[in-house]
């Protein structure tokens, strides 16, 4: 055992001891390990820290905009309105589409506005 690692070992026992590690977040449960193995290995450190620090790709951000303007157009009563929202969804589905980043499991179809209209207005 290297000097580093029996200081380190010390001070630990030291800080356990004195009840440092007493009470901290999520003691006695078990630990949540989250499977990474379909991150490139020398991206997973970096896709971590972003994910850390709540940071979404630029597709996952423009997807998750995409869904909340879905989301709200439930709400607009104004069919001009409704119209405009529609013409916003559809600019960021373009861009999300311009990426060609997404798989094509996951590609977006474009918004009509005739056929959200009937949907609405069937509800």
């Amino acid at each position: 055992m290297s000097i580093f690692q029996k200081i380190v070992e010390k001070r630990i026992k030291k800080a356990k001891e004195e009840g440092v590690f007493d009470d901290l977040p999520g003691q006695g449960e078990p630990l949540s390990i989250e499977d990474d193995s379909h991150i490139p290995e020398d991206l997973r450190l970096v896709h971590k820290i972003l994910k850390n620090a709540d940071c979404l790709p630029p597709e996952l951000q423009l997807r998750k905009e995409i869904r909340q303007m879905e989301d709200m157009l439930e709400n607009i009563p104004d069919e001009k309105e409704k119209y405009r929202q529609i013409k916003r969804i559809n600019y960021k589905i373009m861009q999300l589409n311009m990426m060609g980043k997404g798989s094509p499991l996951l590609e977006e179809t474009q918004v009509y506005y005739r056929k959200l209209v009937d949907k609405m207005a069937q509800k």
